[in-house]
């Protein structure tokens, strides 16, 4: 069964989702979770029309922001009894779901769990999915928790 679980987090109810499945199937398989946070700051260069000029003080605000939602979800999982690693990485060169794959190879994840929102149609087409995209170039298996309907 599953002993590695990588489980990309960004605070987002969506995201402690996914950390709510993986930490039950961790639970259940003994496995450790390795918790990732990116700092996307590829994104944020890519928009130039926003008018934001990334600054070393925003970076500093994005890098302690994953620091508390990495040990705010670490504090989660082994408050229900299981293991977990935590991971911060800046990134300003590739995209998320490559760095997500590119750690699941180095760590040697079994298993990765994400929260995603199931968006369709134009909404997907316009925001994209690094969900669907870790789907498609993952060498392990991937489980996609769906966001909860409001209402």
């Amino acid at each position: 069964m599953y002993t590695k679980i990588l489980v990309p987090v960004d605070g987002s109810p969506t995201s402690l989702q996914g950390l709510a499945e993986a930490t039950q199937l961790a639970k259940l398989t003994g496995a450790t979770l390795k918790l990732l946070h990116v700092i996307d700051l590829l994104s944020i260069t890519m928009v130039p029309e926003a008018g934001v000029a990334l600054t070393a003080q925003m970076v500093d605000q994005l890098t302690e922001g994953g620091r508390q939602i990495l040990a705010d979800a670490k504090a989660r999982a082994e408050a229900d009894g299981v293991h977990a690693e935590t991971q911060l990485i800046e990134n300003a060169a590739v995209r998320v779901c490559d760095v997500v794959i590119d750690q699941a190879k180095a760590w040697g994840a079994e298993l990765i769990v994400i929260g995603t929102h199931g968006r369709r149609g134009v909404g997907r087409m316009l925001l994209g999915s690094d969900a669907e995209q870790v789907v498609r170039q993952s060498p392990v298996p991937v489980l996609l928790v769906r966001a909860k309907k409001e209402g």
